[in-house]
């Protein structure tokens, strides 16, 4: 565990440095530029859309290889029918994504998956703004589309800015969740996280590995909630 967490602790400092499928079921998109709202969905069908920073958009790896393309595969592989868009952006806070997702949210969607707020947290952002900036994000989804499904991504930090701020940061989202009656995934990075081969050179970034990981921790919590009955437009 302390190697785990020495490892972690140079992976923050990285952070800090640098941050500033198709086929017959499923079509996963490309992340739309900021400002750009989300394309519909192909054919009619209902859409999953991925919301966060570099994670999501799948920096450093190719686009097919980045977790949501990764469940896009599984959602066709299960003989569920939905199109998956990406809408992660690099570099991305919580703020910036409370600016932007007005514009993601131009077509209704049935599921939307938030991963946001690991940026704040290795910037130190205080967490009221976090925790405001999310809960408005959350607020946006429910006016805009209001049938969806939102899923929240929980992130966590090492403790180099605090034990107490670490330990704060983790449990803001499950209080959110609690509070608004989210599909909570407790941790996105589960296993990948502070450990180097899963990682890019960078110290940050998951590898095309480190992505497979992840789809399967977002997959044991995101494909029950596809598998559920979809409400009926206008209803």
């Amino acid at each position: 565990m302390k190697l785990i967490w020495t490892f972690f602790s140079c992976w923050l400092l990285l952070a800090l440095a640098s941050c500033s499928t198709n086929d017959s079921q499923t079509t996963t998109e490309t992340p739309p530029a900021a400002g750009k709202p989300a394309a519909p969905s192909a054919a009619g069908k209902p859409t999953v859309l991925f919301f966060g920073n570099s994670l999501t958009a799948g920096l450093g790896v190719e686009p097919d290889e980045a977790f949501p393309a990764l469940i896009g595969q599984k959602i066709d592989s299960a003989g569920l029918s939905y199109t998956v868009v990406n809408a992660g952006l690099s570099g991305e806070t919580t703020a910036g994504g409370r600016s932007r997702v007005g514009w993601v949210l131009r077509k209704p969607v049935a599921v939307f998956v938030l991963e946001l707020g690991g940026n704040d947290g290795l910037r130190g952002i205080p967490l009221t703004d976090t925790r405001r900036n999310l809960q408005a994000i959350i607020d946006t989804v429910r006016q805009l589309s209001p049938q969806a499904q939102i899923v929240l991504a929980g992130m966590q930090i090492p403790p180099n800015l605090g034990a107490d701020y670490a330990a704060k940061f983790k449990q803001l989202y499950g209080e959110l969740a609690r509070k608004n009656n989210l599909v909570l995934i407790p941790f996105l990075l589960e296993g990948v996280g502070g450990v180097a081969k899963f990682n890019q050179r960078d110290g940050i970034h998951p590898t095309p590995a480190g992505h497979r990981l992840v789809a399967r921790t977002v997959w044991g919590i995101l494909q029950p909630v596809l598998q559920q009955p979809q409400p009926a437009a206008g209803s």
